[in-house]
């Protein structure tokens, strides 16, 4: 005799991919100040997220005239180690540089 059962391994599919919600994601923003270098700020944009020097130059415009700009969208945890990281180093150099999370 079989154990095996299609219609119940077919539900069983189905719950779990029911279960499998995508994360939630979270924008990591710079804010503006009248202390941090634009120099600093593209260097962070540069070893912190990985972007290219025109796109560092023109995120760190964006925080500029705006106040605020977008460096990136990720995870939870990522986004807070990327905060992180952004105030330890701006705290080093002596730079005031504000990062913050918010939810996508």
């Amino acid at each position: 005799m079989s154990d095996h059962h299609p219609d119940l391994e077919e539900k069983l599919g189905a719950d779990v991919e029911e279960q499998l919600d995508e994360p939630r994601m979270y924008k990591v923003l710079l804010h503006n100040d009248d202390y941090t270098t634009m120099e600093f700020v593209v260097s962070v944009l540069q070893q912190v997220f990985h972007k290219s020097p025109a796109e560092a130059t023109m995120i760190m415009l964006n925080v500029h005239k705006s106040g605020i700009g977008v460096c990136g969208v990720y995870t939870a945890e990522v986004a807070e180690t990327k905060v992180g990281l952004v105030h330890y180093l701006a705290k080093k150099n002596g730079f005031p540089l504000k990062c913050s999370m918010e939810e996508a």
